[in-house]
C-alpha cells in the first residue's frame, strides 16, 4: 500500500520519547516471551472447543496485570441475553478480566481494550498453532495478531512507563474481553452491570492494524454487518433426477441463480437501497491488494471505485457457507431445498435494519422460478466512523508518527466490530481510538497467522506515548 497518503507529520513534542524507545527495547525480549505464552493457550471461545483453556486464559492475563502493580483485578462474567422461550437465569458469558488504576481526582481515564479469545485453528497450518514459533521478523501462531499482541502491547507500555517512573497520574483501566471471536454475546450486558468499573474519557480498541509493515494506521471507520440464512426450497421431499429431471430446477441450482442477482455484471452490490459513502482519502493500489488478497492472476476485481472504497465506504455481500448435500454422499436425486449464509457488511451511514430490510426484499423478489425462499435474520451490527479532528485522535496520530518513525494513516476496514457502537451508547462521551498491529500479511482467522515483530515494539512506543499524552488532554 506504498501510495497512500499520510495524514500527519506530527506536531507533538514527546520529551521522554527517546527514554521510552531505549525503556521499551531494553523490556521488549520480555515482551516476547509473554505473548509466546499467551498464544500457547488454546483459548477459542467457540462453543465445540474445552472452555477451560478460556478460563486459563483469563487468569493468565489477570496475573500479568497484577504483577504489573495493579492492585484491583477482577475476573468477571455478565449474563448473555435471554433467548425467547428460555426459562431460569440465561447462561454467563465467557470470563474478561478487569484491571483498574483509579484516576486521581479531576484526572482522565484512558480505557485499554484487548480480547483473549482467539478463533479456532483451522487446517493448513505450517507449524503447530498453539506453539508459537519466530521465523525471521515473525511470530507465528493462532492469536499472534489477533488478539494477543493488544494485550502485549497494553502491558508493556504500562511496564516501560513504570520502569521510568514516568506513568503519569491518570486513570487507567485495562479491559480485556474473552468471547470477542463469537460476537461478544454478553458483551451490551457487562458494560451496563460493570460500568461503573469502566467509566473512561478515552477508550483504545487495539484489535485492528496497520496500513502496512512499519507504516501505523488509525482505523477511523468500521463496516456494520447483516448476517443471516436464505432457504430456497422447490420441492416437498426429493424425487428421483432422471425419472422427474428436466422441467424442475434442483434447490442447487435455484440457489445459484439467486445468489447471482446479489452483484450487478460489473461486480457491483445491486440490492436496492443501500447506502454508499464518501471515497476515501487513501486508496490502495491493485497489485497490493492482489498480493495481500491472494488473488489469482486470472481473476478479475469487482465493482467499481476505488479499491479502498469498495472495501470501507461500500456495501459488500458474501455467501459464506451452503448446507448442502456433499459430494460423496450425494445421490440421483433433485434436492428439495438448500440453505446459504449470507453477510452484508455495510458502511457508515447506513441503517442495519434497514439494510436487512433491503436484503430480504431483494431475495424474496427475485426468486427464481417461483420457488419458496425464506430469509433468517442471525445479527445485525452498526457500522462506526470516528471523528477524525478530536484532540485524543490526533495525539494518536503524532504517537505513532513518532514511534514508527513516519506518518500515520487514516484508514478503513472493512470488518465490523459490533461492540464499538455498545461501547458509544454506553459511553457516549468517550474518545475512541482504534488502533493495532496487525498488517496484511498477518493472516488474522487464517493458517499461519502472524504478527511482525518490530511493528510490535513500536506498537508499545506508540501506546506508551499515547498514555503520557493523555494526561494533558483534559
Amino acid at each position: 500500500m506504498n501510495n497512500a497518503a499520510a495524514n500527519r507529520t506530527g506536531t507533538t513534542t514527546f520529551a521522554d520519547e527517546a527514554a521510552i524507545k531505549a525503556e521499551v527495547a531494553k523490556q521488549f525480549p520480555d515482551m516476547v516471551a509473554v505473548l509466546q505464552d499467551l498464544v500457547s493457550i488454546p483459548s477459542v471461545s467457540a462453543a465445540a472447543f474445552d472452555q477451560t483453556h478460556v478460563q486459563t486464559s483469563a487468569t493468565a492475563v489477570a496475573d500479568l496485570f497484577r504483577h504489573a502493580g495493579f492492585s484491583d483485578v477482577q475476573i468477571l462474567r455478565a449474563p448473555k441475553p435471554a433467548k425467547p422461550g428460555e426459562n431460569g437465569e440465561p447462561p454467563l458469558g465467557a470470563p474478561a478480566v478487569v484491571a483498574r488504576r483509579p484516576a486521581p481526582a479531576g484526572a482522565p481515564t484512558i480505557m485499554l481494550y484487548a480480547h483473549h479469545d482467539v478463533q479456532p485453528p483451522g487446517e493448513g497450518w505450517d507449524t503447530a498453532p498453539f506453539e508459537p514459533i519466530i521465523k525471521g521478523e515473525r511470530m507465528y501462531g493462532r492469536g499472534t495478531a489477533d488478539d494477543k499482541p493488544g494485550i502485549t502491547v497494553h502491558l508493556g507500555a504500562i511496564k516501560a512507563l513504570q520502569a521510568l517512573g514516568k506513568l503519569p497520574e491518570v486513570g487507567i483501566t485495562v479491559f480485556i474481553e474473552g468471547e470477542e471471536e463469537i460476537g461478544s454475546p454478553s458483551f451490551k450486558n457487562f458494560l451496563h452491570k460493570y460500568s461503573d468499573l469502566l467509566q473512561a474519557d478515552v477508550i483504545v480498541v487495539a484489535d485492528l492494524g496497520n496500513w502496512q509493515v512499519g507504516v501505523p494506521g488509525l482505523t477511523t471507520s468500521l463496516r456494520g454487518l447483516v448476517d443471516g440464512t436464505v432457504e430456497v426450497q422447490a420441492l416437498g421431499h426429493a424425487i428421483h433426477s432422471g425419472q422427474f429431471g428436466g422441467p424442475i430446477l434442483d434447490a442447487n441450482i435455484l440457489l445459484a441463480r439467486l445468489i447471482s442477482t446479489l452483484h450487478d455484471d460489473k461486480g457491483n452490490v445491486a440490492i436496492a437501497g443501500l447506502y454508499e459513502g464518501k471515497p476515501p482519502s487513501v486508496d490502495y493500489t491493485e497489485a497490493d491488494y492482489r498480493a495481500d488478497s491472494s488473488l489469482l492472476d486470472s481473476v478479475q476485481l469487482a465493482g467499481e471505485g476505488s479499491i479502498a472504497s469498495r472495501l470501507w465506504t461500500k456495501p459488500a455481500v458474501a455467501v459464506l457457507g451452503i448446507d448442502a448435500t456433499p459430494v460423496a454422499t450425494a445421490a440421483n436425486v433433485i434436492m428439495p431445498k438448500v440453505t446459504a449464509k449470507i453477510s452484508l457488511r455495510i458502511p457508515a451511514g447506513q441503517n442495519p435494519p434497514a439494510a436487512a430490510a433491503a436484503l430480504e426484499k431483494h431475495l424474496l423478489e427475485n426468486a427464481p422460478f417461483g420457488a419458496k425462499v425464506t430469509w433468517t435474520l442471525n445479527e445485525a451490527g452498526n457500522p462506526f466512523q470516528t471523528p477524525d479532528d478530536s484532540p485524543a485522535m490526533q495525539l494518536a496520530r503524532d504517537s505513532f508518527a513518532a514511534a514508527y518513525g513516519v506518518p500515520s494513516v487514516d484508514m478503513g476496514a472493512g470488518g465490523s466490530i459490533p461492540f464499538i457502537a455498545e461501547l458509544l451508547e454506553v459511553f457516549p462521551n468517550a474518545d475512541i481510538l482504534l488502533t493495532g498491529v496487525e498488517d496484511p500479511d498477518s493472516r488474522a482467522h487464517g493458517a499461519n497467522e502472524s504478527v511482525h515483530l518490530g511493528d510490535l515494539e513500536k506498537a508499545i512506543v506508540a501506546e506508551a506515548l499515547l498514555i503520557q499524552g493523555i494526561a494533558g488532554l483534559k
